[in-house]
């Protein structure tokens, strides 16, 4: 039986941060999976960071999968989901870390609900990738409607059974806020996705202010309720006020 999680990395200018996420990897007490780097058109060193990495480490089940040229996270994850060889698929941002236990608790909590679609808890972290004690709490399951209200589903924290949904299903859209995008696609088709209240991911904050990052998400949700979902109007403002609500409480 196929219990491998493939691991999949979108690779794009981490390369300060992308040997703390392998290692973050390695260390996890689930030893059946394969971690597949997707590097994107990088413009700093990742790459040759990353093939240093594998020859020093000896090990056949960490490969790196080059982009002819750079397309952004949905195309690079959508790669390493074509070259995934696990049955379970969870997906990492290279600036981002899993407590040594991660994978061990969520492929044990999604065969316990026989679930398509898993996500955990998280903890934000500052650029040294040390935890700031702001931990998101997790719902216990999200059906289609309170997901469009409650977006805590954070990329690094989700699992994935490829026997319960094909890979064609999990391919992401080439829009802003593809991950939001996609969990809405699956679970408007009726699935569950259901939440493991832990904290096993740090969620690494770097780059753009935080008023300006806001202001992109913002932008994002509500695009994705009006063009990608089609909302009435209406509708959509419904959602974008309980979306924000929670947002700000998730930061604060």
């Amino acid at each position: 039986m196929n219990n491998m999680i493939s691991v999949i990395v979108p690779v794009y200018n981490v390369e300060k941060y992308i040997c703390e996420t392998i290692r973050s990897v390695e260390q996890q007490t689930y030893e059946d999976w394969e971690l597949l780097l997707v590097e994107d058109g990088s413009c700093d060193d990742s790459r040759a960071v990353i093939e240093s990495y594998i020859k020093a480490s000896g090990r056949e089940n960490i490969r790196l999968i080059v982009q002819p040229e750079n397309g952004g996270a949905a195309k690079a994850r959508n790669r390493g989901l074509q070259e995934a060889r696990g049955r379970y698929i969870a997906y990492l941002d290279g600036d981002d870390l899993w407590m040594p236990d991660k994978l061990e608790k969520q492929i044990s909590f999604l065969k316990k609900k026989d679930a398509t679609f898993v996500f955990t808890g998280y903890e934000f972290a500052n650029e040294a990738g040390e935890g700031t004690g702001k931990v998101v709490r997790v719902p216990a399951q999200l059906s289609y409607r309170q997901a469009l209200g409650n977006t805590t589903i954070f990329t690094s924290t989700v699992m994935f059974d490829t026997e319960k949904i094909s890979k064609e299903q999990l391919e992401m859209p080439c829009v802003k806020s593809e991950d939001t995008a996609l969990w809405f696609r699956i679970l408007r088709g009726g699935r569950m996705a259901y939440g493991l209240d832990e904290n096993l991911v740090k969620y690494r904050r770097v780059g753009k202010s935080l008023s300006s990052n806001k202001i992109e998400a913002m932008r994002r949700i509500w695009n994705l309720y009006r063009k990608c979902e089609k909302l009435p109007f209406l509708t959509s403002v419904w959602y974008f006020c309980h979306w924000a609500i929670r947002a700000v409480k998730r930061r604060v």
